[in-house]
């Protein structure tokens, strides 16, 4: 395994991720396809044995039961020092805009249940999970700025997020003495590259660590036309996400297993490694021991320039989709009055 720096924190960062979405109580009702704690345990051995240190969940995944059965099993396998851990919180609820529960208060309050799940005394990466179109911006920060004083995070990062939002909030950060966001954790894969144009040289610019999710489209980018998978069969939301491009990225696809065959190495090797030329560590999920492997055996593969473009030749623009789509200020009026007034840009 390899390690990094994890933008400009002190963090060093294994160059995989295990994304937690796939652990929690299926009968949560939130998704079908997710493991159960005993499951998840084999899934975290197997990811320390392998040297993974970074980890990243959130209160959402099946209510909080991701962060339950993670906290649980890094307890029980790892010192806390050792290990790296994120997780996010969601915008203000609409029954907390009507209560008047300030953005401070919300995140105060989230921060205490992902801790308490976690059974921990604070995350090494708190993120803004999605951009909260109903709150001011300083009301977020100055609350992120909170939890670090309050010694619960050690860094803060943020996802799902355009480049303009990322600049102007830690514009902000800088200006108010507050922290500033060290990672964006967005939409990125081999059929998704939209971060491409303005995300990633924003980010390199700064210095602000990538650690982008979906990083094998939910499965696509690792099996063949005609293979399965219960996530396959059963995730709508990925269905959402990748099925109106369906026609337009199978040549993409396609590439990967040939790649993947001439290596002789496997297309979640081949998927990943092209990431890695690109990102700080990519967010890989895993809902079986075995799927660790394939992650962290693609920091060895390394990529020739002439595979790296045969990948991405085919790529053609896609509309956001997902989280960034669906996140959206209720009126267009209240999107220009972010984008133009101060009183909401900067308070």
């Amino acid at each position: 395994m390899e390690y990094a720096r994890l933008g400009t924190s002190d963090l060093n960062v294994s160059r995989i991720c295990l994304g937690c979405m796939g652990f929690g109580n299926a009968s949560t009702g939130q998704h079908s396809w997710t493991v159960d704690e005993d499951a998840t345990r084999d899934i975290v051995g197997r990811a320390l044995d392998a040297g993974i240190n970074f980890f990243d969940t959130a209160i959402a995944y099946q209510k909080g039961t991701s962060e339950t059965y993670l906290g649980r099993a890094l307890h029980d396998m790892a010192r806390r020092e050792d290990v790296v851990v994120a997780t996010k919180f969601l915008p203000r609820t609409a029954a907390e805009i009507e209560q008047g529960v300030s953005g401070q208060e919300h995140i105060a309050h989230s921060i205490d249940a992902s801790l308490q799940h976690l059974g921990m005394d604070y995350v090494d990466l708190y993120i803004y999970h999605m951009w909260d179109y109903n709150t001011p911006l300083h009301d977020i920060m100055e609350g992120l700025a909170q939890v670090v004083a309050a010694g619960k995070a050690r860094c803060v990062g943020v996802a799902n997020v355009y480049a303009w939002q990322l600049c102007r909030a830690n514009e902000l950060a800088h200006r108010e003495g507050f922290p500033e966001f060290v990672s964006v954790q967005n939409h990125m894969n081999l059929i998704f590259r939209e971060d491409e144009r303005e995300m990633l040289p924003c980010c390199e610019d700064a210095s602000i660590a990538l650690t982008p999710y979906s990083a094998l489209a939910s499965g696509r980018l690792s099996r063949r036309p005609g293979q399965t998978s219960k996530r396959l069969e059963e995730d709508s939301y990925a269905r959402l996400k990748y099925d109106g491009t369906a026609d337009a990225d199978a040549l993409v696809i396609s590439r990967v297993a040939e790649i993947a065959d001439r290596r002789g190495v496997s297309m979640t090797e081949v998927s990943l490694a092209w990431l890695l030329t690109k990102v700080t560590a990519p967010v890989a999920g895993a809902t079986k021991p075995h799927h660790i492997d394939g992650a962290v055996a693609a920091v060895d593969l390394h990529l020739t320039p002439d595979e790296v473009a045969y990948l991405e030749e085919p790529y053609v623009p896609h509309a956001i989709v997902g989280v960034m789509a669906q996140n959206k200020p209720a009126d267009k009026d209240k999107e220009h009055v972010w984008l133009t007034n101060a009183k909401y840009l900067d308070k």
